[in-house]
C-alpha cells in the first residue's frame, strides 16, 4: 500500500503520487473531465476488458483470495473522491477471472485509521473462532494506517458470508513494531509447519520480514530478507510463492515479489521478484555472482589532487576530487578507488558543473557511475534564471496587497508572503519581495485568489510557479488556471517543491478573448499549497531554469544523453550508447543546479567500451518492464494449484494525473504465473489467463507470409482496426534493425509503437506520441525489456484496450504494460520496418468484448 502523501517533508512515505510538472491543458473541460450525461463505462479512456470502479480513485490490488467459485479482487479505494485519499478496500468478484461485478465497500476507513494493503485467506480450520468449520471465516489481514502519529501496524477483519460483510476483529492491531513504515502483509496458510505465514515489508529498509501463526492473532518473527537487488525507492507489497521449474513439480523453486517505488526499470513504480528457496524460516535468493563490468579504456577516475584537463565551474565540485563523503553528508559507497567528483561542497546549496575536454567520439559506449539526487536532465530548460521576457505584467505581488485580486477562503491571506513561512521548507525562485504562498496556517488553509479580467493580447502568458502538484480535474486541486468564459482552459500546477520556476501557456489561438487567473489551493493534505509569481503577457515564452543533478553528453553543444543519480550515496553503473554519434566532437559535463534536497550528484570512472555497463537496476528481475504495473500480488488457493498475478496499471509518478473521470485507476489482466529456464537462468513469466479468449468477437482477420522492407503499412485491412484488440504476431528476423506493430493509430501521426530493435535485442514501446501525454513530464518515453529471438523468430502478443497496451514478448518472459490515451478515433494498426526487411510469419487479431458483458 501508499504510505500516504501526509507530509511534504516525509517523502520516504508516498513518492509523488502526483508527480505533473507543470502540467498544461488547452481543453474547454478540466483534463478527464466527461459530460454529466455520460453513461458509466462508456467513456473515452474508460477500459473495457480491464476492471476498474464505476467511480473514484482506485490503486492497489489487496486480498486476492479464490472461495467458493468465486476470486475474490479487493482493491485500495478512495470513496469519496478521485484522488488518492480514505483509503478503503472496495470490493469485485468473477468467477473466471475476466468477468467482473463491483460488490459494495467491503473495509471503510474510519476515525482512527485508513485500510491499508493486505490480503485475504480462508481459515477452512477456523484457526480464529470467527467461524466454524461447517462455516469458514474469510480473514482479511490489512495494515492499520493510524491517523494520529502515522503508525502503520497489521490487523484483521473477517466475514462469515463470503465476503459480502466485514466486521474488524476488535483486538487491532495483533502485529504491531511501532513503525511508520511497515506494511502490506501477504499471509498463506503454510502446510509444512501447519501454521499461517506472513511476508510484509520494513518500506523504508528495503526489508522484507517473515512471521508465523497459529491462529493469524499471535505472530513471531523467523527472519528477514535484503536490501537486494533494487533499492531506489520504498519496498511494497510483497508476495511469496512456490512454482515448478520448467513444469517439473519435483523441482520448486520460490519466487519473492517486491514491488518498489520509485526506482523501477522504466522509471517510478514496478514490481521486481527475487527466485530462491524458502526453508519454512528463511528466504534464500540463488547467488547471481559478482559483477563485472566491460573491458574498456578508463578516461576519467577522479584518482589525482585535482581534475586534471576537466573544468569545473561554481562551487559545488571543490578544487579536486573527494575522498569520499563531505562534511554533513551520509557515507558514500560505491565509487572505485580513493576519489570521485562530488558536488556537496558547501551542501546541496552549491551548484556548479565539471565539463570534460573536447573529445572524438570513436567507442560504442561510455560507461560510468553515477549517484546522488534523481534531478534528471529537462530539455528546453536555461542555466540560469535571468530577466524574465518583455511583456506587460499582470501581478508581480510587490504593492504591500492583492489590489483588484479577489479572494475566498483563508489560504491567501490578507497580503503576499515575503517569503517562506513558519513551518515552511525554504520557498525559492520568485522575484522581488512578494509572492502568493498558500502555505498559512500549514497546508490546512484552503481558498482562491481570481484576477480581474483581462484581454489576451499576446502569444504567452508566463508565470512562476511552486508548491504541491495536485492538477486541475483532481479532487483536490492546486493550480493555477486561466478561464476563458468561465471555462478552465488551461492549468498548471507545482512539482512538489517549494522553488517557483517558469511555466508557459501558448494563449495565441484565444488571441483578442477576455479571460480570468484563478489560483486554487483546495488541499489540505501533504503539499497542499501553491505558489506563484510575476504573472505576464509576452510574445515570448519564459524557459524554465535547469534543476537537474545529472552527467550529460553534449554533442555540437546539445545534451543528446543524461543520467541522474537515485537519491542515494551509493554509486552504480551508467552508460551511453555513443554509436549515433560516432566520429564527431563531444563532451561530458556533470550538472549540479540543484539547491533543494538531494541537490547534488556523484560520478566517477568514465570508461571507453565496446559494451555496455549494467546498473544494478537493469541486472535486477523485473515481472514487468513498462511503465504501469505495480503493488503486483497474486491469489491464493487457486484452482489447479495455478498462480495467477495481477497489479494495479499505474504510476505513481503520475497515477493522480491521468485525464479520466470520473475513475481513476485500472487493473491489469489477470495474468498467470511460471518458472522457466530462458538463456539459461530462471526467469517469472506471465501470459494472459485462458478466460481472456472468452471475449473474442468472432473469427480473427489474419494475415501470413508478408515482407515489409523500410516502410510502415496498414496490417491487413479496416477489419483489424480498433479500440480493444488481441494481437498475436510471429516475425522471423531478416535484416530490418526495427520492425513491429504501431496501433490505436490516426490523425496528427498519433501512434503507439510496438517494436524489436535487433541492434539491443529488446522489446520495446514507445508511447511519446499516443495521445494525451502532457499531463506529465514523466509520462511520454520508450520502455524497453531484454528479449532474444528463438530460433531466428519474435512473437508477440498484444492486448489493446481504450487506455493501455500490455505485450508480452517471447514466451512471455518479456513484458511492457503501458497507459495510453489516444483519440477515440485512432484505432489503426500498422507493420513496419526500418533501416531493411521483416518478414510476418503470421498475424491474427481479434476484436474484444467488454467484462461486463
Amino acid at each position: 500500500m501508499r504510505s500516504g502523501r501526509v507530509s511534504p517533508h516525509a517523502r520516504t512515505r508516498l513518492i509523488a503520487a502526483v508527480a505533473t510538472v507543470c502540467a498544461l491543458s488547452a481543453v474547454p473541460l478540466a483534463p478527464g473531465a466527461v459530460a454529466a450525461d455520460t453513461p458509466p463505462y462508456s467513456e473515452a479512456y474508460r477500459p473495457q476488458f480491464h476492471f476498474t470502479p464505476e467511480r473514484n480513485w482506485m490503486n492497489d490490488p489487496n486480498g486476492l483470495v479464490y472461495y467458493q467459485g468465486e476470486y475474490h479482487l479487493f482493491y485500495q479505494y478512495n470513496p469519496n473522491g478521485n484522488s488518492w485519499g480514505d483509503m478503503s478496500w472496495g470490493h469485485a468478484v468473477s468467477k473466471d477471472l475476466v468477468h467482473w461485478e463491483q460488490l459494495p465497500l467491503a473495509l471503510p476507513h474510519d476515525d482512527e485509521e485508513m485500510v491499508f494493503s493486505g490480503s485475504a485467506v480462508v481459515d477452512r480450520n477456523n484457526t480464529t473462532g470467527f467461524g466454524t468449520k461447517r462455516n469458514p471465516p474469510m480473514v482479511a489481514i490489512y495494515t492499520s494506517a493510524y491517523k494520529d502519529g502515522g503508525k502503520q501496524a497489521q490487523s484483521l477483519a473477517y466475514s462469515t458470508d463470503r465476503g459480502r460483510t466485514w466486521t474488524k476483529y476488535r483486538g487491532n492491531p495483533v502485529l504491531d513494531i511501532g513503525s511508520r513504515e511497515f506494511r502490506d502483509p501477504k499471509v498463506q496458510w503454510y502446510a509444512p509447519t501447519n501454521s499461517w505465514l506472513m511476508t510484509v515489508s520494513l518500506s523504508t529498509e528495503h526489508k522484507v520480514r517473515f512471521y508465523s501463526s497459529k491462529n493469524l492473532k499471535d505472530w513471531n518473527l523467523l527472519s528477514e530478507f535484503g536490501p537486494a537487488g533494487a533499492t531506489g525507492g520504498v519496498w511494497e507489497c510483497p508476495d511469496l510463492f512456490p512454482l515448478p521449474v520448467d513444469g517439473d513439480e519435483t523441482n520448486v523453486k520460490w519466487v519473492l515479489v517486491v514491488n518498489i517505488n520509485p526506482g523501477g526499470i522504466a522509471g517510478g513504480s514496478a514490481a521486481q521478484y527475487f527466485v530462491g528457496d524458502f526453508d519454512g524460516t528463511k528466504f534464500t535468493a540463488e547467488d547471481r555472482g559478482t559483477y563485472t563490468p566491460p573491458a574498456g579504456t578508463v578516461v576519467q577516475d577522479f584518482e589525482d589532487t585535482g581534475f586534471g584537463t576537466w573544468t569545473p565551474a561554481g562551487a559545488a565540485f571543490g578544487d579536486g576530487p573527494a575522498a569520499g563523503a563531505l562534511p554533513g553528508q551520509g557515507t558514500v559507497e560505491g565509487f572505485d578507488g580513493t576519489g570521485l567528483a562530488n558536488s556537496f561542497h558547501g551542501g546541496d546549496g552549491a551548484t556548479g558543473t565539471l565539463t570534460s575536454p573536447e573529445f572524438t567520439v570513436d567507442s560504442p559506449y561510455l560507461n560510468f557511475k553515477v549517484g546522488g539526487g534523481r534531478h534528471p536532465h529537462e530539455p528546453g530548460t536555461v542555466p540560469e534564471q535571468g530577466p524574465p521576457p518583455a511583456g506587460t505584467v499582470l501581478a508581480d505581488f510587490e504593492g504591500g496587497g492583492y489590489g483588484d485580486w479577489t479572494t475566498t477562503g483563508d489560504a491567501f491571506g490578507a497580503a503576499p508572503a515575503g517569503g517562506t513561512l513558519p513551518g515552511q521548507q525554504e520557498v525559492s525562485g520568485f522575484l522581488g519581495n512578494g509572492l502568493v504562498n498558500t502555505f498559512l496556517n500549514g497546508d490546512a488553509t484552503t481558498g482562491t485568489l481570481t484576477s480581474p479580467a483581462f484581454t489576451l493580447d499576446k502569444k504567452h502568458l508566463n508565470f512562476l510557479v511552486g508548491g504541491g502538484s495536485h492538477p486541475a480535474g483532481s479532487d483536490h486541486p492546486t493550480a493555477v488556471e486561466l478561464l476563458v468564459d468561465g471555462q478552465v482552459v488551461r492549468s498548471a500546477t507545482g512539482k512538489d517543491a517549494e522553488a517557483l520556476n517558469w511555466a508557459s501557456w501558448d494563449v495565441g489561438d484565444l488571441a483578442g478573448k477576455t479571460a480570468r487567473i484563478r489560483i486554487v489551493d483546495d488541499n489540505t493534505g501533504g503539499w497542499g499549497h501553491i505558489n506563484v509569481d510575476h504573472i505576464m503577457l509576452s510574445d515570448t515564452a519564459a524557459r524554465p531554469v535547469s534543476r537537474e543533478t545529472s552527467v550529460n553528453l553534449l554533442v555540437d553543444g546539445e545534451v543528446v544523453r543524461s543520467a541522474t543519480g537515485s537519491d542515494s550515496e551509493t554509486l552504480d553503473w551508467a552508460s551511453f550508447d555513443l554509436r549515433p554519434y560516432a566520429g564527431k566532437k563531444a563532451r561530458v559535463q556533470i550538472v549540479d543546479r540543484n539547491t533543494a534536497g538531494w541537490g547534488h550528484i556523484l560520478a566517477d570512472r568514465f570508461t571507453a567500451a565496446d559494451k555496455p555497463a549494467e546498473s544494478a537496476l537493469q541486472r535486477a528481475d523485473w515481472a514487468d518492464y513498462g511503465k504501469d504495473y505495480y503493488a503486483a500480488v497474486s491469489w491464493e488457493n487457486a484452482p489447479g494449484g495455478k498462480r495467477y498475478m495481477i497489479g494495479w496499471m499505474n504510476n505513481w509518478d503520475y497515477g493522480g494525473a491521468v485525464p479520466t473521470s470520473p475513475w481513476r485507476g485500472a487493473q491489469s489482466i489477470p495474468r498467470e504465473m511460471a518458472l522457466r529456464t530462458v538463456d539459461g537462468r530462471l526467469r517469472l513469466t506471465s501470459k494472459p489467463v485462458n478466460s481472456l479468449e472468452s471475449l473474442r468477437q468472432g473469427s480473427p482477420a489474419t494475415a501470413a507470409g508478408v515482407t515489409v522492407t523500410s516502410t510502415t503499412e496498414p496490417l491487413i485491412g479496416p477489419t483489424a482496426e480498433g479500440r480493444e484488440l488481441d494481437i498475436e504476431a510471429t516475425f522471423s528476423l531478416e535484416d530490418a534493425e526495427r520492425f513491429g506493430l504501431k496501433v490505436r493509430t490516426g490523425a496528427a501521426g498519433e501512434e503507439t509503437v510496438i517494436g524489436y530493435d535487433t541492434t539491443t535485442q529488446e522489446l520495446y514501446v514507445d508511447r511519446t506520441r499516443s495521445g494525451a501525454v502532457d499531463f506529465s513530464s514523466s509520462f511520454p518515453g520508450v520502455q524497453r525489456a531484454p528479449l532474444r529471438a528463438e530460433n531466428g523468430k519474435v512473437s508477440l502478443r498484444v492486448l489493446v484496450d481504450r487506455s493501455s497496451v500490455e505485450v508480452f514478448g517471447g514466451s512471455g518472459e518479456a513484458v511492457i504494460t503501458d497507459q495510453i490515451f489516444p483519440g477515440p478515433d485512432s484505432q489503426g494498426v500498422r507493420v513496419f520496418a526500418e533501416n531493411g526487411s521483416v518478414r510476418l510469419d503470421r498475424a491474427r487479431v481479434w476484436h474484444l468484448g467488454s467484462y461486463r458483458d
